[in-house]
């Protein structure tokens, strides 16, 4: 399937009416809010407009290698990318959803270049000091979204890399710890790690699980 490129004037169409065309504008989106385990990380991005990155797509329909390439011209050519997590803790703690707010809050913050708009794949959007809009699909539709969420992608995958080296038996580096039959399998046979999250049906049916077998 031939994926669908994201184009400069797509970012520059959402803001015609209000937005001047030198107006620094941060893309933001997330990766990892479905996963069991491991942090949801965002990314935000300011692109360069007198350099145009192609190729650039929602991060789903992108192989790894063409991630991994994007990403390293994405932070070679951006005037800024700022990356933010909420930890395992932090979505027990105040749900996925406001857990994900707060990554994106922190990856705005890292940017070393200021935005004037932000961007917000989505439609919802996190406390910000600058004027924000959400948009649905905006991977798809908006350059600088699409770039975060290459960047956030390949950030969170090296995370679950970085798992998987320490917890093998799981299988982080396939599943990166969304619910597929092998991580089930894995959480019903071995309970969670410390990097599962517990607030999650799925991760507090395996501690039970385990739980119970191990007082039999």
């Amino acid at each position: 399937m031939r994926r669908r490129s994201v184009a400069a004037p797509a970012q520059r169409s959402l803001w015609a009416e209000s937005v001047d065309s030198d107006m620094r504008v941060a893309g933001v989106d997330e990766a990892g809010r479905g996963p069991l385990a491991g942090p949801v990380v965002a990314a935000a991005v300011v692109l360069d407009p007198a350099r145009p990155i192609e190729g650039l797509a929602d991060s789903k329909v992108l192989s790894a290698r063409q991630r991994l390439e994007l990403e390293a011209r994405i932070r070679a050519e951006a005037l800024a990318v700022g990356v933010g997590q909420a930890s395992v803790e932090e979505i027990d703690r105040l749900n996925i959803l406001q857990a994900t707010l707060l990554a994106m809050q922190r990856a705005v913050a890292a940017l070393t270049v200021p935005p004037q708009r932000v961007l917000v794949d989505g439609n919802q959007l996190p406390r910000l000091a600058v004027p924000a809009q959400a948009v649905v699909r905006g991977d798809a539709t908006v350059a600088a979204i699409a770039a975060a969420s290459i960047v956030a992608k390949v950030v969170r995958d090296r995370w679950m890399d970085e798992l998987h080296r320490q917890h093998p038996v799981y299988g982080f580096d396939r599943h990166r710890g969304y619910p597929t039959a092998q991580h089930l399998h894995a959480l019903r046979m071995h309970g969670p790690t410390p990097w599962h999250r517990r607030s999650f049906a799925p991760v507090q049916q395996a501690a039970a699980a385990r739980l119970s077998r191990d007082a039999s």
